[in-house]
């Protein structure tokens, strides 16, 4: 019976980098994450036979944007892929509840502020905002290319 170790002492992780987004409208996308206060890092161009080998696809060329949370610990890269084209594998505006990773979380001062401002430039609110007890205030906002960002503002 294999020995089971202890996760204790083989630790090799140190970090979560940055989650990917692959999207079909860069700019919208961009400025929508911009709007709900996440600072730009950066933008570039990548292609060639490295990245080729890196991702495992053929005459690669995609433009990167690279965001970053105000604290500086938490990042989202946005990939538009120029060639080959970017495939959608399930529905444009995926529900909630469907298998696969549905949101990103962002902790806000002024959940009412942040919602108001999504809103006002093209964003829909999923649900309602919701205040459990005298906690937590939670929001889930549709932005481009269907995805999902929750916002939750912690109370008192």
């Amino acid at each position: 019976m294999p020995k089971k170790s202890d996760p204790a002492k083989h630790v090799t992780l140190t970090r979560m980098d940055n989650v990917l987004i692959v999207v079909d409208d860069l700019e919208a996308t961009k400025h929508f994450f911009l709007n709900l206060g996440l600072e730009l890092e950066g933008e570039t161009t990548v292609e060639g036979p490295s990245v080729d080998r890196l991702i495992g696809l053929q005459n690669i060329r995609a433009t990167l944007v690279f965001l970053r949370t105000p604290d500086g610990h938490g990042r989202i890269e946005l990939d538009k892929y120029h060639s080959p084209a970017a495939i959608r594998s399930e529905p444009a505006v995926p529900p909630v509840n469907a298998l696969g990773i549905r949101r990103i979380m962002f902790a806000v001062d002024d959940i009412d502020d942040v919602v108001a401002r999504l809103l006002a430039h093209g964003a829909e609110l999923v649900g309602e905002v919701v205040q459990y007890g005298d906690t937590y205030k939670l929001a889930y906002i549709r932005g481009p290319e269907g995805l999902i960002v929750a916002l939750s503002e912690q109370l008192g």
